[in-house]
């Protein structure tokens, strides 16, 4: 099974695209524990909830994992968000979250870029340019600095699916979808 995992900072339109490339590769996706979680929860979260968070997230990837055949799984998240999440907002990360990391390997990441407008929502929590940026430039260093490869993901929505629909045929050796 590849495993294509779309980060970036909220309202870059991961979910969308996730959802898209699923339905392009005629496959599943992942969703983000973290929405669901703090929905029932509330969104004042604290550092503690954000290993709730991560192990939740953990478990929800393993179920899609496990009870899926497709040679192709895309993921609306992963560790990496959670690292950049923990350490923007609390300046610490926890340990299980770099465990995680270490341990859990993909073959494809598609960073979203921040040229989308932001629309707000309940849990949504920086519209302001300056931490859209900052955080952004946290997940592009993060993917540098690792070995699998990963294409920046930009422009309207049709742009965005059309160069994930390369990304991914590109690096995961998958055939176009019919």
């Amino acid at each position: 099974m590849k495993k294509v995992v779309i980060i970036g900072p909220e309202s870059t339109g991961k979910s969308t695209l996730c959802a898209q490339l699923a339905s392009h590769f005629n496959t599943e996706w992942c969703p983000e524990f973290a929405r669901d979680y703090l929905l029932q929860e509330g969104k004042d979260y604290t550092y503690n909830d954000l290993l709730t968070i991560a192990r939740g997230q953990t478990a929800l990837e393993e179920q899609f994992i496990s009870k899926s055949d497709a040679p192709l799984l895309f993921f609306d998240t992963d560790q990496y968000v959670m690292k950049v999440w923990c350490e923007f907002v609390f300046d610490n990360c926890h340990p299980y979250i770099l465990d995680t990391i270490a341990k859990r390997k993909y073959d494809l990441y598609l960073l979203c870029d921040i040229d989308l407008p932001w629309i707000a929502d309940e849990l949504r929590e920086y519209p302001d340019e300056r931490p859209r940026q900052e955080l952004f430039h946290m997940y592009k260093d993060l993917l540098v600095q690792q070995h699998v490869p990963w294409v920046r993901i930009s422009g309207d929505y049709d742009q965005r699916f059309n160069k994930a629909v390369a990304a991914v045929e590109a690096h995961i050796n998958f055939p176009a979808a019919q």
